[in-house]
């Protein structure tokens, strides 16, 4: 009985109570779709496993630690593998085809990365195809590329046009992992340096680590760096979601930015609520004197005016909900791979029934004293 008489109430000027739910579904729409760029920039750090570390020279990234280092890192305490890696940086066709390329030390980053899945018998010819490399799933689509195709990559940091047969196509364990890498063997790139830049040869850009329990981070990084301190390379080594956290850090201020208009949106939504909810109750003060006159006491009427703007609220919100998973769809189509990994995540979602349920309480909060604290003589002195 109740919940008829909330739909009524709600639906009594349908006109009115249509544009507010369409206001609260394009404003949960847009917040959704805010919040999940969010997540879609902190994916990699939300994707670093416990248990692996990253280290790179002291000073920057850009340069590189001797390969000596690889099995002194070996011998600490708590290190159950090693394996090391350099940034490629090259180009396909042309500039506007980015993606993360890698020079890697195969058969210990495959080990160290259970998450990139990759069929057995695509493993082991990638691994004995000197030139073989390996790409994510999303990454051969783009570009139509199948298992035996050649792929020439222009080098920028390592100078020349680079020859590469497509052995394997690896899909993530789970919908969290990036499926647009390219990946070959570091072996390859250094016998090639041997060549053609002998003394950029023997040179990593990056160790990863993986380690027996994550419980021994901080005493195994201090541990690798003691080792190289006041070397010509000092080492800085760091949990791996650190080290992706340091990516992150480079573009603060845009997230920041972003998450300030994803709190307007609300204040926005508030604002569309509170002003229904302010009419309504205008409109009927002189039911609510009659309900008083008939003995129903502050709470009832709390109940009736609070249920009808969480009414408006949850219809709204979930209408929204539904028309942010297509949207985020396009929006990621029409980004292309600038977000490798964006997806609707449940806490997108359990913020967007959050928030529609703090709109609906704090939009019902001065129409329900409103109507309580106005005397019966005067609300009935309301009717006509």
């Amino acid at each position: 009985m109740l919940l008829k008489l909330l739909f009524r109430n709600a639906f009594r000027h349908k006109l009115r109570a249509g544009l507010t739910i369409c206001g609260i579904c394009v404003a949960i729409l847009a917040f959704g779709l805010l919040r999940t760029v969010v997540s879609a920039w902190y994916a990699g750090v939300d994707a670093s496993s416990s248990t692996r570390l990253v280290t790179r020279n002291a000073i920057s990234l850009i340069f590189p630690l001797p390969l000596s280092y690889k099995d002194k890192i070996r011998g600490v305490e708590g290190v159950k593998i090693v394996s090391l890696g350099n940034w490629f940086g090259g180009i396909y066709i042309e500039e506007k085809n980015f993606f993360a390329n890698f020079a890697v030390d195969s058969k210990t980053y495959l080990d160290l990365y259970p998450e990139f899945v990759i069929p057995p018998d695509q493993k082991l010819s990638f691994l004995k195809e000197r030139k073989g490399c390996v790409v994510g799933s999303k990454l051969a689509n783009r570009f139509g590329w199948k298992l035996g195709d050649t792929i020439v990559l222009r080098g920028t940091i390592f100078p020349g046009k680079w020859e590469f047969i497509l052995r394997a196509i690896y899909k993530g364990r789970d919908k969290t992992i990036d499926e647009s890498q390219f990946f070959f063997h570091w072996d390859y790139l250094n016998e090639t340096m041997k060549k053609i830049l002998p003394r950029r040869a023997d040179q990593v850009g990056f160790y990863m680590i993986g380690m027996s329990s994550p419980d021994i981070a901080a005493s195994t990084s201090k541990s690798v760096d003691s080792l190289f301190k006041n070397s010509f390379a000092e080492t800085l080594t760091e949990t791996e979601k650190a080290f992706q956290t340091s990516f992150i850090a480079l573009s603060q201020t845009i997230l920041t930015v972003i998450q300030l208009v994803s709190l307007v949106v609300i204040v926005i939504i508030l604002a569309v609520v509170a002003n229904t909810m302010a009419m309504s109750v205008r409109e009927r003060m002189n039911e609510y004197a009659v309900f008083k006159t008939l003995g129903f006491g502050g709470f009832y009427l709390s109940i009736l005016i609070l249920g009808e703007s969480l009414l408006i609220t949850a219809i709204g919100c979930a209408i929204g909900i539904i028309a942010t998973f297509p949207a985020a769809d396009a929006f990621a189509r029409a980004v292309g791979d600038f977000f490798p990994i964006f997806n609707i995540s449940l806490r997108t979602l359990y913020l967007d029934m959050l928030a529609a349920l703090i709109v609906g309480v704090v939009a019902a909060i001065f129409p329900i004293w409103r109507a309580i604290s106005v005397p019966i003589a005067s609300g009935l002195g309301r009717a006509g």
